[in-house]
């Protein structure tokens, strides 16, 4: 597994796109579509892209480091940028779900063996994602809108879903990324 002293680039680059989602979607959170959705349930998925791409091309070790990076930049920006109560509930289903889906991915990978890995990447990403989806949506919106007059059960719903058809959508996007790997 390559460092990230082999690789400063990609782990800055890594960093920078966590964070960068992290904080939009923080303010996107503020914004329904609708009554059953926020505009946050489009972006936030691409995080656990971002976990997973760092999953696969740096390690257990160094997709923590990318994910508490990330989260530090993220919530910090956010706290700024975005409510603060998004911010926190943001950070802590952010942390937890991301260090689950890490360790989720890489039980994934040591299951298989690497020619079955070639054969069925795309069930890394998939199973890892949907893996945590509750457990994010759950944290997040009880944390930032219970006691308020948001209809957040229905929000929650609504946003669970999306992740769980996203990381769908989502995987051309981790077979380009990762494509070269594979041969």
């Amino acid at each position: 597994m390559p460092t990230t002293s082999q690789h400063p680039r990609l782990f800055f680059l890594l960093v920078a796109a966590m964070a960068v989602v992290v904080v939009v979607s923080n303010i996107l959170v503020e914004y329904p579509v609708g009554s059953i959705l926020t505009l946050a349930a489009f972006t936030y998925p691409i995080a656990f892209v971002v976990t997973d791409l760092s999953n696969w091309f740096l390690g257990v070790k160094y997709a923590r480091r990318v994910v508490l990076s990330g989260f530090v930049l993220g919530v910090g920006l956010s706290l700024w940028l975005a409510d603060p109560r998004i911010a926190l509930a943001s950070g802590t289903a952010f942390l937890i779900a991301h260090m689950v889906d890490i360790s989720v991915f890489a039980g994934f990978r040591r299951r298989y063996h690497a020619d079955a890995i070639k054969a069925s990447w795309w069930k890394l990403p998939l199973f890892s994602s949907w893996s945590v989806a509750a457990l994010d949506t759950w944290l997040f919106f009880s944390i930032a809108f219970v006691g308020t007059d948001v209809p957040w059960p229905l929000l929650a719903t609504g946003d669970f879903f999306v992740k769980m058809i996203a990381p769908i959508a989502l995987l051309p996007i981790y077979r380009l990324s990762i494509g070269w790997r594979l041969a």
